[in-house]
């Protein structure tokens, strides 16, 4: 499936993401600080979801702490399907590897975070930086997740601006 623009679905899901309160309990299992820029990635993260789940998607998880940070948040059921509807119009499951949708549909884990890269361009405002690709390092998660900037950059050059990939 191709990825779309639609500027309006962008905006509805980035105002859910605004709106959202991230209890203390999201951040339960997830300890590093600063607080503040896991809660940044994690809403980039839930912005990306967005376009994903609308183009039916399946985009890898960058970061191993906005992981845990998204796991407490899903714990907060009656909040986190709030949020999923208002965001999404449909509620965002959790696939972790082997228990998500057919493999001909998810791809490789690096053609997932492949495809994260891709709905990031979708989403980011002007001049805004994307921190979910370094933020384990970042924050100190002793084996980080994350892509490379050399991998940002080389998908972020075949997007080439506008034209967007049919697959990735």
């Amino acid at each position: 499936m191709r990825w779309r623009r639609s500027v309006g679905d962008v905006n509805r899901v980035n105002a859910a993401v605004g709106r959202l309160t991230l209890p203390d309990a999201a951040f339960k299992t997830c300890p590093w600080e600063p607080r503040a820029l896991v809660d940044e990635g994690l809403r980039q993260w839930l912005r990306c979801c967005g376009v994903a789940l609308r183009d039916e998607q399946v985009i890898g998880m960058p970061s191993r702490a906005v992981d845990e940070a998204w796991h407490g948040l899903i714990l907060c059921t009656a909040r986190y399907a709030a949020f999923c509807e208002e965001a999404y119009g449909r509620f965002l499951h959790h696939h972790p590897d082997g228990a998500g949708p057919p493999a001909r549909l998810v791809g490789s884990a690096p053609e997932q975070l492949r495809r994260t890269v891709v709905a990031w361009d979708l989403v980011a405002r002007t001049g805004e930086a994307c921190v979910l690709w370094d933020l384990d390092r970042r924050v100190g998660v002793a084996e980080p997740w994350g892509l490379s900037a050399a991998e940002v950059s080389s998908v972020e050059q075949r997007l080439g601006g506008s034209a967007l990939p049919t697959t990735f």
